[in-house]
């Protein structure tokens, strides 16, 4: 970055980072088009499309009816001819309705076709919890997603990653599934606009902190949770390396093998469920590909496989510093054994 461009920095929120991709996008491409719950005149629930619609029009930022399987059908046919929809389904649990068209149409018209038709459709999905919200108001469904062929699935966890892949997502010739972790909407960095960084892309993860003990696996809302325990590790006499997958799918195997391969020993850590959840496949990978370099099993740190609790005991179900710090202790004793 030159140093005109560094004068340019200045402390970003997350939310500012994801409008502007937004905004850019249309800006650059006539073809975007922002849609669904009060995305347009209130700017989302979140203010992440806020200033879209008056700068753009209602008929490229559009307010829809309370119908997430509307929302996505109409995206479909949108992409059919020609349009680039970028969906927003306001909460992680609105989505649910969506799945029937997610799954039967968009997940599957590009092999349908035989590649005649893909459908560049971004789906914007607020996921996870931390904010004290209530039912439908804070899951992590990143597990159906990646369970769908057909679908890519990317969640940020820095300003930088949000601006750099939604604009990814949004040129993309795929479906993507865009999980944005509401506790980090408000998550700061020095960021320049007019300049933003260059990021790794879609189907690349990057190694936070390097270490040498072990290996957190990670993502979105808990790339921050692992850069914390990996710091109080260090009283323990533990250098832990934290890996940021930033897409679920294509997932980088090349990275996340190559840094458990230095370090032995791996605990995927994730607010998902821990049964059928994502750290199953993530350790099932890690142990095909690196069996012979690992010292201890592959151990994993998840939400309880309980439906989302009500907000005062969500502090609980969310993995925290302390539960990561249990596991790895738990994964040195497994070696020393």
């Amino acid at each position: 970055m030159s140093t005109a461009t560094a004068r340019q920095a200045k402390p970003a929120t997350m939310a500012q980072a994801l409008q502007r991709a937004m905004r850019d996008a249309m800006a650059e491409d006539p073809s975007v088009h922002v849609m669904g719950e009060d995305v347009g005149t209130l700017g989302g629930v979140f203010r992440v499309t806020d200033g879209l619609a008056k700068e753009f029009g209602e008929d490229r930022c559009t307010d829809t009816p309370l119908a997430e399987a509307g929302i996505l059908g109409t995206a479909v046919g949108m992409a059919m001819y020609g349009l680039r929809p970028v969906v927003e389904m306001q909460f992680d649990a609105f989505a649910y309705p969506a799945f029937e068209q997610l799954i039967s149409h968009v997940a599957r018209m590009r092999n349908r076709t035989r590649g005649a038709m893909p459908l560049p459709i971004t789906v914007r999905v607020p996921y996870g919890g931390g904010i004290g919200g209530v039912e439908h108001h804070s899951d992590s469904s990143e597990a159906y997603y990646m369970a769908t062929p057909g679908l890519h699935v990317v969640t940020p966890a820095t300003v930088e990653d949000a601006y750099g892949l939604l604009r990814a997502a949004i040129a993309s010739d795929d479906p993507v599934v865009f999980l944005e972790p509401k506790r980090l909407y408000w998550s700061k960095s020095d960021w320049s606009p007019e300049a933003p960084a260059a990021v790794e892309p879609i189907g690349r993860a990057v190694v936070r902190r390097q270490g040498r003990s072990a290996t957190l696996i990670t993502y979105g809302p808990s790339v921050p949770v692992c850069l914390e325990a990996a710091e109080a590790a260090q009283a323990e006499g533990w250098d832990l390396e934290v890996v940021d997958l930033r897409s679920l799918v294509p997932f980088d195997d090349e990275t996340v093998c190559a840094s458990v391969r230095r370090t032995g020993r791996a605990v995927v850590v994730h607010e998902s469920t821990g049964f059928g959840g994502p750290g199953g496949e993530i350790a099932a990978r890690v142990t095909e590909r690196c069996f012979h370099h690992l010292e201890a099993p592959v151990l994993r740190v998840a939400g309880f496989d309980i439906p989302y609790p009500p907000p005062m005991l969500e502090r609980h179900h969310l993995p925290g510093v302390d539960r990561v710090l249990d596991a790895v202790a738990r994964l040195q004793w497994e070696a020393e054994s």
